[in-house]
C-alpha cells in the first residue's frame, strides 16, 4: 500500500470523493475539515503528501501550509475555490507543489 495521505477539505462531499479516489489508488487516506486538527495529524499520521483546502473555518489553510513546510518534505496540492491570481502565486511562494482551482 502507498503511504498516507492527508486531504484537508472543510465540504464534506469534495473530501469524501478525493478520500475515494486516493483510496482507489492504493492509499490510506486521513480525512478533515479543520485547520487544527490538520495540524495534529501533520503530526501524528506523518503523510506522504497532503490535499490542503486554502478556505478553512477555523485556521487558515495557508497557515497549514506553513507547518507542512516547516521541517517537513509533504508534498502540497491546493484544492482551493479561491480563483485570484494573488491567491495561486501566494501558494506558490509559501510551497505548493500544484496549486488548483475547483472546477478547472
Amino acid at each position: 500500500m502507498a503511504g498516507a495521505v492527508l486531504v484537508v477539505e472543510d465540504d464534506r462531499e469534495l473530501r469524501d470523493l478525493v478520500r475515494r479516489y486516493l483510496e482507489r489508488a492504493g492509499h490510506a487516506v486521513y480525512t478533515t475539515g479543520s485547520g487544527a486538527e490538520a495540524l495534529r495529524l501533520l503530526d501524528t499520521a506523518d503523510p506522504v503528501a497532503m490535499v490542503l483546502d486554502l478556505g478553512l473555518p477555523d485556521i487558515d489553510g495557508l497557515t497549514v501550509l506553513a507547518a507542512a513546510r516547516d521541517g517537513r518534505q509533504v508534498p502540497v496540492v491546493v484544492l482551493t475555490a479561491r480563483s485570484a491570481v494573488e491567491d495561486r502565486i501566494d501558494g506558490l511562494r509559501r510551497g505548493t507543489d500544484a496549486p488548483g482551482e475547483l472546477g478547472r
